[in-house]
């Protein structure tokens, strides 16, 4: 299926040239309910995100969120100004960084860069777009790098002229 449904926001591969940035509008405060939900629907017993006790006596003091809540939070965040609806498949991650903890309460917003964008070879109705997503909290500290290239739709008209 081609055409994108009424309710997409996301952007066609050619509104995705290289250097567009987008600061993505919505932004989400982590609870300690997300955070063990997370830990504990994908099996990670690691203390650290679960036990207070035992996170109270590490460097930090006190549980982290689980990276890969934040990570799938990140990516998340930028979906409806960026895929929603007219992404095929996400192709995979080169980088993932956490430079600074994410703790139950901080606040979460992300900034998106395209750093690469070409035509697909095999299909002439899509193009893969890296794109680099910086996860921020409220004190403007970067939580959470990504760097992920995604398969996405070309504009039905463009793909269907050539």
């Amino acid at each position: 299926m081609s055409a994108r449904p009424d309710r997409s926001m996301g952007r066609w591969f050619e509104e995705l040239p290289v250097g567009t940035v987008v600061e993505h509008a919505i932004t989400r405060t982590i609870t300690e309910t997300d955070n063990v939900l997370f830990t504990t629907m994908t099996m990670n017993p690691q203390p650290l995100h679960l036990d207070a006790e035992f996170a109270a006596g590490t460097e930090f003091g006190r549980p982290l969120v689980n990276s890969m809540f934040t990570v799938a939070l990140v990516v998340g965040l930028a979906v409806p100004e960026l895929t929603l609806g007219t992404t095929i498949a996400n192709l995979g991650f080169s980088e993932i960084a956490f430079p600074k903890p994410v703790f139950a309460g901080d606040t979460i917003h992300v900034v998106t860069e395209v750093t690469d964008a070409r035509r697909s070879s095999s299909r002439p109705d899509a193009g893969v777009v890296t794109f680099r997503h910086e996860g921020i909290n409220q004190r403007g500290e970067v939580v959470c790098r990504a760097t992920r290239a995604a398969f996405m739709r070309c504009r039905p008209e463009e793909s269907a002229g050539g």
